[in-house]
């Protein structure tokens, strides 16, 4: 079943975070998403806070912003490394702060 905006915030981060709070913790920074389209919304995946969180809104001060549309961000989760490849390709995900938190988080979350 493909994966919603909703689930992946709310359950399927969560869970990652939750199995694995070691490695969150050395990850050890503040991500905001800023996901657009119908499904879309602001989250904040805390891995400062012990234990680790993922909540909706905007909290915290990020090392990290990523910016995508609703489909673009299933397309990334459900695709695997192509479909990023070609989102990436096409300029339809803008990241500010540190890029090289993107890899530690999707390492983290077992998507890259």
């Amino acid at each position: 079943m493909p994966t919603t905006v909703k689930d992946f915030f709310d359950r399927r981060v969560p869970e990652a975070l939750a199995a694995n709070p070691g490695r969150a913790s050395e990850v050890a920074a503040i991500y905001h998403f800023k996901i657009g389209g119908a499904e879309g919304g602001t989250w904040t995946a805390d891995l400062l806070a012990i234990p680790p969180t993922c909540t909706a809104g905007a909290v915290g001060e990020p090392g990290c912003t990523i910016e995508v549309s609703d489909q673009d961000l299933c397309a990334l989760i459900d695709g695997g490394a192509q479909a990023a490849m070609q989102i990436l390709m096409a300029g339809r995900l803008k990241v500010t702060g540190n890029p090289a938190l993107i890899a530690k988080l999707l390492g983290l979350l077992q998507l890259g």
